[in-house]
């Protein structure tokens, strides 16, 4: 997933590019809006986010070119450290499809941006997951990495569906006993363990660790991309 960025604001890019490179995504910095507003034009992104201010000149720019893109209707997620009704209701009635305040938890940023994908793709379209060079095929139910086949019991491949569709974020017991055990936790959970426990050691590939699932005893598990290999390149990422 390519993401275009234009915030002006170097420690929050910071943030936002360390967020995205951990979810598998790969982020474009834009220096200003006139550079940002050129490139749409010439290459497409999966996702843009825009930093604004409560009063800006660049504003201005960016809001005529909400109201009236025409045929480009890329999902645009606006950040703001200002926490102002009218900014937000400025933006969203301009065309932005979600607004987060600043500072934010990465792991909203990466669950907003899951779901403006979600509701800006063509229904029913995702039928094949890449990440880090694993590939997961929901037609064939298959998985495998870099080519070489994983394994998978179905309700382990139910399970790294959920985790892999939406790396860096955390999914419940709760969640993946409905999903995966269309039942409550409670009866599922006993073996939510165990079956987390199989998925770790398919997912150890060689000596060198691509990914992990994390635990989290309050909020569940998440996918997330080990230390080694969060400045892989955009290529490996994709697999």
């Amino acid at each position: 997933m390519n993401i275009a960025c234009y915030i002006r604001n170097a420690a929050a890019f910071d943030q936002v590019r360390a967020a995205l490179v951990r979810a598998g995504f790969e982020s474009h910095h834009f220096p200003s809006e006139t550079v940002l507003l050129r490139s749409l034009r010439r290459r497409s992104f999966d996702l843009i986010l825009i930093d604004m201010a409560l009063a800006s000149k660049d504003n201005d720019s960016i809001l005529s070119w909400l109201n009236f893109r025409s045929g480009e209707r890329t999902p645009t997620l606006i950040l703001s450290t200002v926490r102002n009704a009218d900014l937000v209701a400025l933006a969203l009635d301009s065309g932005a499809d979600d607004f987060l305040v600043r500072p934010f938890e990465p792991v909203e940023l990466i669950a907003r941006i899951n779901a403006l994908l979600r509701r800006c793709s063509p229904p029913n379209v995702r039928r094949a997951i890449e990440f880090a060079g694993f590939s997961l095929n929901r037609d064939t139910v298959t998985f495998s990495y870099r080519g070489a086949p994983i394994g998978l019991t179905p309700r382990e491949f139910g399970m790294a569906w959920l985790f892999f569709s939406s790396p860096g974020v955390y999914i419940s017991r709760e969640t993946i006993g409905a999903v995966i055990w269309s039942a409550d936790s409670e009866i599922a959970g006993r073996t939510i363990e165990q079956h987390v426990y199989k998925l770790r050691k398919k997912l150890q590939i060689g000596d060198q660790p691509i990914v992990m699932i994390r635990t989290a005893y309050s909020q569940g598990y998440r996918l997330e991309l080990c230390a080694a290999n969060e400045t892989l390149p955009s290529a490996a990422l994709a697999g």
